[in-house]
């Protein structure tokens, strides 16, 4: 009863091609809540941050131009540019496959 602290869990991966369907709702959820008041925009932007890490661990050679287009992303979202912040999620959405 209760929660075990004696070691660190195993970790959910996303196996296989699982994590494009993960960054693809991870992303959408980012792109709904960037600029809503009340800390839309710090959570978007963890969200996009976790996504660049996962795609990054699993393959950053085959998620560089996703990770590229997210790093913008990230920049244009603190600048308050949300327009912009939008259509580079759409994109790198896009290039998810």
């Amino acid at each position: 009863m209760g929660v075990d602290v004696t070691r660190p869990k195993p970790l959910d991966t996303h196996p296989g091609d699982e994590i494009v369907t993960w960054a693809r709702a991870q992303l959408a959820i980012a792109r709904s809540i960037m600029d809503n008041p009340g800390g839309g925009l710090l959570f978007a932007t963890q969200t996009i941050g976790q996504v660049r890490s996962g795609l990054g661990e699993r393959d950053a050679m085959r998620w560089k131009e996703v990770d590229s287009l997210l790093e913008r992303t990230e920049d244009a979202g603190v600048r308050r540019e949300f327009d912009t912040a939008r259509k580079l999620l759409d994109e790198a959405a896009a290039k998810l496959g």
